[in-house]
């Protein structure tokens, strides 16, 4: 059985079709679903980028024991559990975290490809100079590594697609089973995909360039200093709604060459992301350490081979990246080590008695930064934890908290109950204190069960 996963860096899951959007163009995600399980409770656990992946390839919780950091040459991971069960390993990226200044996230794999550009990458010199604004809008040393991008093929997603598609036309009969780890960065920020995608959803624009759809050194991560109007917002919006789009057209393109091959037969297919973005809801923009659900619940389709027979239908279980590592090693019949923390998904996947998690706790690290692109605005470590049950969300904060995080919002716990208030607008914290009491408590139990030191968890637990 091979194995394909695909990862698609900040992709907000009510932008698909499969999952509600009645806006944005996702076909071809959205067909995958259809012949798919569909996990309709899919929550991040570590966040952002290179805490997700860590939990991806090690299947731990990550937030629990690291800050943002390399991939340890310790750690057991999924690329060398498959090598070790027969498996011949690729990875194809263009997220260009898990490659530089040695982050080792190529570890195990027998081959590797990293397609050079994307956001701060040290990549291009030249050019020089461009208009303010348009450095202002998407940074200087993103533009220069695109600045002999022509056509959408150039894109990065095109790239990184187009290089997963020519493997396999190489690859797909020349060994007994494989695992393609395929990871773009885009949908992420800076937002800027080929015109027509974006006229698509704001065709009226003319006002040029919007700050706010990418990292500005000396701005404030999420908020900026002066806010958007609703225009702007609202273009910001479509810019990312046509990379949405843009990254869909070519997973679309992927999906039709993997059926092309043959592959469906036998392959599993999994399609995810890491994390969300904010548009300014809850008043942020990008994204924050604070996790609500335009953050932290993620798309999740997983298709099975068509030789075990077509699962088609939609999952409500509480499921978390944590746990697609112990799935793909019992899919494979590889070994799984005692170090893994995740559930296999598995037993859901064949139509199988599964025991459900009661909640889906997500946070940034525990102990120290939670991104990579430190700045005064960043908590270190983070102030917050967001623990999801079916019905319920509390984001719980640190019990030695200040009144307010570097970015001037308020350190409170909130409580939202997500069937009557999705959009998580009425905090009942002071009216459902019970309920709260009893989501932080199973918080504190997990952290306990993960093997969370006391000299972190001691933070967490409520004080007497």
């Amino acid at each position: 059985m091979n194995i394909i996963q695909i990862v698609s860096d900040t992709f907000r899951r009510d932008f698909l079709g499969c999952y509600g959007n009645d806006w944005v163009h996702t076909e071809h995600v959205d067909a995958l679903a259809k012949e798919s399980v569909l996990f309709d409770k899919a929550y991040i656990a570590s966040f952002p980028t290179i805490p997700h992946r860590r939990d991806l390839f090690t299947g731990r919780y990550t937030f629990a024991y690291s800050a943002w950091a390399p991939l340890p040459t310790d750690e057991v991971i999924l690329s060398e559990l498959l090598r070790q069960a027969g498996y011949t390993t690729m990875l194809i990226v263009d997220t260009y975290h898990m490659i530089r200044d040695r982050h080792y996230f190529d570890r195990g794999f027998d081959g590797w490809l990293w397609i050079r550009g994307q956001e701060h990458d040290r990549y291009m010199t030249v050019p020089t100079k461009e208009p303010p604004a348009r450095q202002r809008a998407l940074g200087m040393q993103y533009l220069r590594n695109v600045s002999n991008r022509r056509y959408e093929s150039d894109y990065f997603v095109a790239q990184t697609m187009t290089e997963a598609a020519k493997w396999l036309e190489f690859n797909y009969d020349q060994h007994e089973k494989f695992f393609l780890h395929i990871d773009t960065f885009d949908p992420h920020e800076p937002w800027d995909p080929p015109r027509w995608y974006a006229d698509m959803y704001d065709p009226d624009w003319k006002r040029g360039e919007v700050v706010g759809g990418a990292y500005i050194a000396g701005e404030p991560d999420c908020r900026l200093a002066a806010p958007l109007t609703v225009d702007e917002l609202n273009h910001l919006r479509a810019l990312y709604a046509g990379e949405v789009t843009m990254v869909d057209r070519w997973i679309g393109m992927l999906l039709q060459k993997i059926k092309d091959l043959g592959l469906l037969e036998n392959t599993v297919v999994i399609f995810t992301s890491d994390h969300g973005t904010y548009h300014g809801e809850h008043g942020y923009l990008r994204k924050s350490p604070h996790l609500y659900e335009e953050v932290a619940h993620i798309p999740l389709i997983i298709r099975m081979p068509d030789s075990e027979g077509k699962m088609c239908k939609r999952c409500e279980a509480l499921v978390q990246p944590t746990d697609l590592m112990p799935t793909i090693l019992e899919l494979a019949d590889a070994l799984r080590p005692s170090s893994i923390q995740g559930k296999s998904l598995l037993p859901i996947l064949r139509g199988e008695e599964f025991v459900e998690r009661e909640i889906a706790v997500s946070s940034a690290s525990l102990i120290g930064p939670p991104m990579s692109n430190l700045s005064s605005s960043v908590d270190n470590p983070t102030l917050r934890v967001t623990v999801t049950s079916k019905d319920w969300v509390l984001i719980t904060a640190r019990s030695d908290a200040p009144p307010a995080d570097s970015l001037g919002v308020k350190v409170e716990p909130e409580l939202y109950h997500l069937p009557t208030d999705p959009r998580q607008s009425r905090n009942l914290y002071r009216e459902k204190e019970e309920a709260a009491d009893e989501l932080h408590s199973k918080m504190v139990r997990f952290l306990e069960s993960i093997s969370t030191k006391e000299e972190v968890l001691r933070h967490w637990r409520k004080a007497n």
